[in-house]
């Protein structure tokens, strides 16, 4: 294993259940099934809101980490997104993991009311934060005069459980945000590029291994000589053990606006026999160092054989 090749670890993607006791039933099951993370989006939909769902998740755990995929920078100051990650830090006795991301569901921020500003201020924002939030939980006194924000003297309380702070993931699929994650980053996530602000056909052309190649390259030279010591995460959003992985391919590729050989190389798509799917990651990390598999829910049991083989090896 190259330096750069992590272990693996898995996380599912769960933002709301029937019920409260069903969803620490779930953060149980997750744990059982040998699953490193449960992760809940930020969005203004039927979902559960993110931070106190992931605190009633980590209650009902013992090993379970938590994690924001991610927490959206323009819903929150990040003064207030610190003192939630230190907080939730400290209450899950240093389990939880902050994903930050610019934001990119258009629905949100019409619902909301909310402006959608261009993706470069958007991002530029995001830059920001992090510096802001990044200050806050490393225990700085943090002054601080942007475009976006202005802090004067304030220290991050309460301090983190984990040192020198919350793992920070930074996600997204163009190059301005990655090239962010990979300055700034511990975990960076790749995702299809959301440009479009849904997920559809448009997003397919950016999930491409060709596509992940390029943004593998932007990443690396962001982050200079601190590339090895970055976690790569993938959000996988099509997942499924199936006996005829081609024919599969063949049906999902249109959906995806991609050819059939480009949906079964991309790393946003894992499905074939339990053998199949281990082949695919194992492909992936070494070609892009992929180690962290984020899924989402519909998929947790059926890839339970897969995380078997693979978790932590």
């Amino acid at each position: 294993m190259s330096p750069h090749q992590r272990p693996f670890r898995f996380s599912v993607q769960a933002s709301s259940a029937s019920a409260d006791t069903d969803w620490r039933e779930l953060a149980r099951k997750l744990e059982d099934l040998g699953y490193a993370t449960l992760t809940a989006a930020d969005h203004f939909d039927r979902q559960f809101a993110p931070v106190p769902a992931l605190m009633a998740a980590a209650d009902a755990t013992t090993t379970l980490r938590i994690g924001s995929l991610v927490f959206c920078n323009d819903y929150r100051h990040p003064v207030l997104a610190a003192k939630e990650a230190a907080t939730l830090d400290v209450l899950s006795g240093g389990r939880f993991e902050l994903g930050m991301g610019a934001g990119w569901m258009t629905a949100d921020y019409e619902a909301a009311g909310i402006p959608l500003d261009r993706p470069s201020v958007r991002i530029a924002r995001l830059a920001e934060s992090l510096e802001i939030v990044t200050g806050l939980l490393g225990g700085e006194t943090v002054n601080f005069t942007g475009e976006h924000y202005s802090i004067t003297n304030l220290v991050g309380t309460p301090s983190p459980a984990q040192s020198p702070r919350p793992p920070l993931l930074v996600a997204g699929g163009g190059r301005k945000v990655l090239t962010l994650a990979g300055a700034t980053a511990d975990i960076v996530g790749l995702n299809p590029g959301l440009a479009a602000g849904v997920i559809d056909g448009r997003a397919g052309p950016t999930a491409t291994a060709a596509a992940t190649d390029d943004k593998l390259s932007w990443i690396r030279a962001a982050a200079g000589d601190r590339f090895d010591e970055l976690e790569i995460q993938t959000r996988i959003h099509v997942a499924m053990i199936h006996h005829d992985r081609p024919a599969l391919a063949e049906s999902l590729a249109p959906v995806l606006g991609i050819s059939p050989a480009e949906a079964m190389e991309s790393p946003h798509a894992l499905a074939g026999s339990v053998d199949e799917c281990v082949e695919s990651l194992l492909a992936w990390r070494e070609r892009w160092g992929i180690s962290y598999i984020g899924l989402s829910l519909d998929a947790a049991e059926q890839m339970a054989p897969v995380v078997a083989k693979l978790a932590n090896t």
